[in-house]
């Protein structure tokens, strides 16, 4: 269950799907059922409106992060080169 933003330095509490954006990430395959199958283990991330607008998130090794966009990338080492 989705309760606040995936974000570690935001806590704003996950209320409605509208506001942010919503991310489902295959964390790879879970382990095999009965039939032999290999299911895939998807989870859901939220990042709040305010984080959403700079930030994504990706899968790195199993573990989910957060960083910014490209965009935001660029505009930070713009401002650092300034």
């Amino acid at each position: 269950m989705l309760a606040k933003c995936a974000n570690p330095a935001c806590s704003a509490p996950f209320r409605y799907l509208h506001e942010g954006k919503l991310f489902r990430l295959d964390l790879g395959a879970g382990p095999p059922s009965v039939s032999g199958n290999t299911p895939r283990r998807l989870q859901y991330f939220w990042l709040c409106e305010r984080c959403a607008r700079s930030m994504t998130l990706e899968l790195h090794g199993g573990e989910v992060m957060a960083r910014p966009t490209r965009a935001a990338a660029r505009a930070l080492s713009g401002v650092a080169n300034a």
